[in-house]
Order: structure tokens, then sequence, then C-alpha cells
């Protein structure tokens, strides 16, 4: 796993040929119980690095696509799982909980819905109040520039621009960790205030 901008949060990755980006698992060290954000594959190596780190209380889905390797990670560290609550009934894997703007299962983290994504309900978490983890809708093929999800994946364009509108007024942002694709580490707002402009 590879440290990000704070002592506290990790994240690893694999590599997607068809998108040309990797896809992000992303570790947060919390008081309350590591939590675990839409993770990939662990190597063993990683594993390894996640015991050596406490382990893992929390293992939180943002949507369906991107519930990737968490039945196993579940299975390995025991952690209690949570989903989209907008997605509940169709859910691919059982959790323990689901999430909606109502809920904050952990100290730390603010849930957002955003609407409009290729899932209904899409989660994004709001760590500390600085930093975002984004799933889907708001992504990253390039260093230092954020992206919507393209249009032809959208299940309602006008209200997927309404929540990244809605997440570019959050003023004190200061890195956004997309579920696919590069960080952006500082001026995480000001990045989310040119993608709002640019759609």
């Amino acid at each position: 796993m590879k440290q990000l901008h704070r002592s506290d949060l990790f994240n690893w990755s694999e590599f997607n040929e068809e998108r040309n980006i990797d896809f992000n698992g992303t570790l947060w060290l919390s008081p309350a119980g590591n939590v675990l954000i839409d993770p990939v594959t662990l190597t063993e190596h990683d594993i390894n690095h996640l015991e050596s780190l406490g382990g893992a209380a929390h293992v939180i889905i943002t949507n369906s696509d991107h519930v990737r390797d968490a039945a196993k990670i579940l299975l390995i560290t025991g952690a209690k799982c949570w989903g989209p609550a907008a997605e509940k009934e169709d859910f691919p894997i059982s959790c323990d909980g689901w999430l909606s703007e109502e809920e904050q299962p952990i100290k730390g983290i603010e849930v957002f819905c955003l609407n409009g994504s290729k899932t209904p309900g899409e989660l994004a978490l709001l760590i500390d109040n600085k930093t975002l983890v984004t799933g889907d809708l708001i992504r990253s093929h390039e260093g230092g520039h954020l992206r919507m999800l393209p249009e032809a994946k959208l299940q309602n364009r006008e209200l997927a621009l309404k929540s990244i509108k809605r997440m570019a007024s959050i003023t004190n942002i200061q890195a956004v960790i997309p579920g696919d694709g590069w960080p952006v580490f500082n001026y995480g707002h000001e990045a989310l205030l040119t993608l709002s402009q640019e759609i």
C-alpha cells in the first residue's frame, strides 16, 4: 500500500487496461477502527501491510460497480460491510448496514449521495471535513484534473451535474481520492470547481 497525503491514509491499485487508469482501494486509519473503501484485490504484501496497520473494522462500498474484491476481503478481515441504501434491494453482496446521508456510521466520515450516476445513490465520503473519496461519478484520467463519468453511462445527466456542483460547493475540501484514476492531493476544492464549470 502507498501512503497518501496524510499519515493515516493509504491506497493500493489495479491498472485497468481498457480505461488506462488505476482502480483504487483506499484505507483510512480511523480511531474508530480502520476503514477500507472500494477495496480492489489485496496482494500478499498488501495483506501483511494492512495487518501491520491494525487490520480493518469497516468496508464501505460506494456503489454496486465497486464491489470489486470486497467479499474476499471481508472474509480475511472480519470487517463490517456498508453499502449505499438506494441499492439495498439489488446489491450483489450482503451488507451489515446501508448508508444514506442521514447515516454517520463512523465518526469522522460524512456521507453524501450522488444522484444520476451509473447506479442510484452512489456514495461519496468526506473524511475529517478535508478529504473526499469518490466512487464512479467523479474520477480522474490525468494528474491534477477531475472528470465526470462518461455521459453514455449516466442515468440522469442533470442530476449528475447537480451532484458534482454540490460537491464543488464544499470549500474545505483539500484532496479528492477517486476510486478510478489519479488522486488530487492539493486544491481539491478548486479542482471540483473547475470540473463543475467544464461540464
